[in-house]
C-alpha cells in the first residue's frame, strides 16, 4: 500500500484531504454505485442520530451514544467486508449496523430498553457490549474459532481510545497475535474517553504502535477518510484470510456531540475545539469528493435527503407503536438470580412510576 505519511514508525494514511481533494495515487477503485451507497449509509446514520436525540430528549428513550463525526470509521469498513464476516460491537456502532442491514426499528427499540432490540438472530453480528473493551476478546475468540473450523471469515471489532487502557484490550491482541486470529481491531480514536484526552490515556505516540508489542500489524488511517478507512479495512480483511493475523487499525476521528446524552462536553472541551473538527466534518469531505467526480449532484442529494427523512419518519413511528417497555426489563437479563440490592432498585423504580409497572 503506498503510504501518505510514517509517524513513530506507523504507517499513517490519508486519500481525501481536509477540503475533500483526492490522492489519486492512493484513490480505491470503488464503482460509482458502491459510492453513493456508502454516501447514503452516512447520511441515513447523520440522520438516525439527530432523530434518536430528540427521542432521548423528550423521554421516548433512553441514554443513546451518538454517532455524529464518526460515521466514516464505520461506513467505510462496513462496505469492505462480507456478509458472512463477524462483527462485534461496543456501543457507539449504530453507522456499521445499519450500513450492515441492521434494521432502524431494533436500533430505536434497544435505546427504548427493549430486549428485542439487541436480537442479532440469524447474523453474524454480536449484540452491543457496554462494558469498555470486553467486546475485543468476544471478537478473538471467534478469530481463533474461525482457524480452528478452517473457514473463511474475518472478524471486526470497534472501541474508543479509552478501551486501550483496560487490561481486556491487551489480552485480546495478545491471544490474537499468538494464533493469528483473523480479527481486526478498530480503534476509534476520537480524542476523548467521555472527558478524559487521549494524552491523559495513554504516554505512546501513537495508539497504532501498541500492536507491535504483540507482533501484529498497526497502523494509522484518518478516520473522517471514508476511502482512506475502506481501504485498509479492505486489506487487513485480505491479509487475514491468507493467514497473515490480526491488524490493529487506529482512525484517528473527532466525536462531534456528546459522549452520551447525560454528557455535557463543554465542560472539557472548547468550542474552537469542535469547530476546527467540524470543518474535517467526513461526510462534508465525501460530498466533495463525489460532486468532483461526477457521481453526485444538487438533485441526487436532494432525493437521498428526502428518501431517508421519509424512512426514518416510519421507523421511528413503527417502533414508538411497539409500545413502552417495562422497567423491569432492566434488571431480568443481568444476574441469573436477582441480588437483593437489585430488586430493592426495582421496587423503588417501581414506586417512582405509580406501581404500573
Amino acid at each position: 500500500m503506498p503510504v501518505k505519511e510514517v509517524k513513530e514508525g506507523v504507517e499513517h494514511i490519508q486519500i481525501l484531504d481536509k477540503e475533500g481533494n483526492v490522492d489519486e495515487e492512493l484513490e480505491p477503485d470503488i464503482p460509482d454505485e458502491k459510492l453513493l451507497e456508502m454516501y447514503r449509509d452516512m447520511m441515513y446514520a447523520r440522520k438516525l442520530d439527530e432523530k434518536a436525540f430528540k427521542l432521548q430528549r423528550r423521554g421516548d428513550a433512553g441514554t443513546y451514544a451518538p454517532v455524529k463525526g464518526e460515521e466514516a470509521c464505520q461506513v467505510g469498513p462496513a462496505h469492505a467486508l462480507e456478509e458472512s464476516d463477524w462483527f462485534v460491537p461496543s456501543f457507539r456502532e449504530a453507522a456499521f449496523a445499519l450500513t450492515r442491514g441492521m434494521s432502524p426499528v431494533k436500533l430505536f427499540r434497544y435505546f427504548m430498553g427493549d430486549p428485542y432490540g439487541n436480537k442479532v438472530e440469524d447474523t453474524h453480528n454480536l449484540p452491543v457490549s457496554i462494558p469498555i473493551a470486553s467486546q475485543t476478546l468476544h471478537a478473538t475468540g471467534i478469530g481463533m474459532a474461525t482457524n480452528i473450523k478452517d473457514e473463511n471469515e474475518v472478524t471486526i471489532t470497534y472501541f474508543g481510545d479509552g478501551a486501550t487502557s483496560q487490561g481486556d484490550f491487551h489480552g485480546a491482541l495478545n491471544f490474537a497475535g499468538v494464533y493469528e486470529a483473523p480479527v481486526i481491531f478498530f480503534n476509534q480514536n476520537n480524542r476523548y474517553a467521555i472527558s478524559v484526552p487521549r494524552e491523559k490515556q495513554t504516554a505512546s505516540e501513537t495508539l497504532a504502535q501498541k500492536a507491535k508489542a504483540y507482533g501484529i500489524k498497526g497502523l494509522q488511517v484518518d478516520g473522517n477518510d471514508i476511502l482512506a478507512t475502506y481501504k485498509v479495512a479492505s486489506e487487513a480483511a485480505e491479509r487475514a484470510r491468507k493467514g497473515g493475523g490480526p491488524t490493529l487499525i487506529e482512525g484517528l476521528t473527532y466525536r462531534l456531540g456528546v459522549h452520551t446524552t447525560s454528557d455535557d462536553p463543554s465542560r472539557y472541551r472548547s468550542e474552537e475545539e469542535v469547530e476546527k473538527w467540524k470543518k474535517r466534518d467526513p461526510i462534508k469531505r465525501f460530498k466533495k469528493y463525489l460532486l468532483d467526480k461526477g457521481v453526485l449532484d444538487e438533485e441526487k442529494i436532494d432525493e437521498i435527503n428526502e428518501e431517508i427523512d421519509k424512512d426514518l419518519e416510519e421507523k421511528v413511528e413503527e417502533a414508538l407503536e411497539m409500545g413502552s417497555v417495562e422497567t423491569e426489563n432492566m434488571f431480568k437479563h443481568v444476574y441469573d438470580e436477582v441480588p437483593q440490592r437489585l430488586k430493592k432498585q426495582l421496587e423503588k423504580a417501581k414506586e417512582r412510576e405509580g406501581g404500573d409497572n
